[in-house]
């Protein structure tokens, strides 16, 4: 396979990609880990072998004021787990300014606005999606991975798998929430999905093999709260 980076840095960027999947990361944190390595790489004209603590913090000072705390920290750690795992060397000799903690209050959605949102999404397969996610206090990505096998009806609670930090958890399961899906699945019928892809429109969705489109989800979400005039950016940025 041909590559535009050195024989070098190619070699130890492969080690890197193969150390994060063996690690069973999350696919969305080994691909932010191994952009960071070759942003990092790229930085130092892919010699990474012996950066000193001030080449390291020129570096982050220079990221920083270009972008937000949240990509510095992918890189920090990207780059950690490249001197562990490739390198071999000890990361703690490594001193890396952080800046300081700010606590943010979320915005909170009240039940006015969110019934608003739902009565203003149209598509039922949005709509349903939507009402899960607020009912259950889901991340997108949580509720967009639901099974019809999460679901559990004699419980009351639903099954939330490789959440955050690779981590299961179980959520209370309103009644309401039940009724909801259970009518929404006999739409669709699909064997394993609760969420469906769109593809085939939702008489064919149990052809689908994929849950619906995280990009469709969020541009529709984003077009409602326009339409509605509301301000929360936790509706605007899901």
């Amino acid at each position: 396979m041909k590559t535009l980076f050195p024989e070098k840095f190619n070699h130890q960027y492969q080690q890197h990609c193969k150390h994060l999947k063996l690690m069973g990361l999350r696919p969305k944190t080994i691909d932010a880990y191994s952009h960071a390595i070759r942003r990092i790489g790229a930085y130092f004209d892919f010699c990474l072998d012996d950066l000193t603590q001030d080449q390291l913090l020129d570096y982050f000072y220079n990221l920083i004021n270009r972008l937000s705390w949240s990509s510095v920290k992918r890189d920090l750690y990207g780059l950690k787990f490249f001197y562990t795992h490739v390198l071999k060397k000890t990361w703690s000799d490594i001193t890396v300014i952080k800046p300081p903690k700010t606590t943010r209050i979320p915005d909170i959605v009240t039940v006015d606005e969110a019934q608003r949102l739902f009565r203003a999404t149209e598509k039922i397969s949005y709509r349903v999606f939507f009402f899960t996610l607020y009912s259950l206090g889901l991340r997108l990505g949580e509720a967009l991975s639901l099974e019809v096998g999460d679901i559990d009806a004699v419980r009351m609670r639903v099954h939330i798998r490789n959440a955050k930090g690779n981590k299961d958890r179980f959520v209370p399961l309103p009644k309401v929430t039940l009724q909801v899906l259970r009518r929404f699945w006999a739409l669709h019928r699909h064997p394993t999905l609760l969420f469906p892809n769109r593809k085939h429109g939702l008489k064919k969705a149990y052809l689908a093999t994929s849950p619906m489109d995280r990009g469709g989800i969020q541009t529709t979400m984003k077009a409602v709260v326009d339409a509605l005039g509301l301000k929360k950016r936790s509706l605007a940025t899901l």
